[in-house]
């Protein structure tokens, strides 16, 4: 059975600067996979790459089987890949109902004439809509700011709120990037549970890209690591924490020679 997203070969240059070479990856149905390295390794281009932002130079990205060659970001996302950002990307001035609410709209069918009208149908549809929001509300503990902002939620809250919203649009796919980045150790913690949480409740795929090696460590099933957008390593947390290649390209110096 194929993978749910692979990469084969895949790279991308920007003009003399090859960003990411020849990566292979297979991200299974179910998987809790990680995709870790020093800064400036290619991690966020390749969500890029995954979610269409950018188009490989060469190689091929398949998902569900099929390839997603010229495919754009909200055909990937209707399609089942969803995505969080290293910088939050909430619509700030929104209520955080609402923030939901637009990603849920993704796949409801409806027209001018249905919102002219606003018939039962319309209505159902709208009851159905606003049903689903708090399920996701109520589940990740933010439904008591359903009114509120985007903006006026903590920094934690906000983080939440964003997995909600590509958890909203059903995906088969999620991908999170850095989504501990400016947590305390009890936020990290918290959202350390919340992902084994998505992944098993939902039956989806979960790629994480993240900096904490403990958060990574702690739930990661398999990891992958990129050094200047070569992967130099793969396999489980126990397997990568002890990878003289990993170390080395942590360390910035060679592991010393049995």
């Amino acid at each position: 059975m194929p993978a749910l997203l692979q990469l084969a070969r895949v790279t991308i240059r920007f003009g003399g600067l090859t960003a990411v070479s020849e990566l292979d990856l297979a991200v299974g149905d179910q998987d809790l996979f990680g995709l870790i390295g020093p800064n400036g390794a290619g991690k966020t281009t390749v969500f890029n790459l995954i979610t269409g932002v950018y188009q490989p130079t060469s190689g091929e990205i398949t998902f569900k089987g099929n390839s997603t060659a010229g495919l754009k970001p909200h055909q990937l996302a209707r399609l089942g890949i969803a995505r969080t950002f290293q910088n939050i990307r909430l619509f700030a001035s929104m209520s955080v109902f609402d923030n939901v609410r637009t990603a849920v709209q993704l796949h409801r069918p409806h027209g001018i004439r249905d919102a002219l009208w606003r018939g039962r149908g319309f209505r159902a549809g709208e009851a159905a809509v606003e049903k689903q929001v708090m399920e996701l509300l109520d589940l990740f503990n933010l439904s008591r700011f359903r009114e509120e902002d985007a903006k006026c939620l903590s920094y934690g809250d906000q983080r939440r709120l964003e997995i909600v919203r590509a958890l909203a649009t059903r995906p088969r796919l999620l991908l999170l990037d850095e989504p501990a980045a400016g947590m305390n150790p009890t936020e990290k913690a918290d959202l350390s549970r919340l992902v084994r949480l998505v992944k098993e409740k939902f039956n989806i795929a979960v790629l994480l890209v993240e900096h904490d090696m403990q958060v990574v460590m702690g739930i990661c099933e398999r990891i992958a690591v990129l050094d200047y957008g070569v992967k130099i390593a793969e396999g489980t947390p126990s397997e990568v924490r002890t990878n003289p290649k990993v170390i080395e390209a942590y360390l910035g110096q060679e592991t010393p020679k049995a």
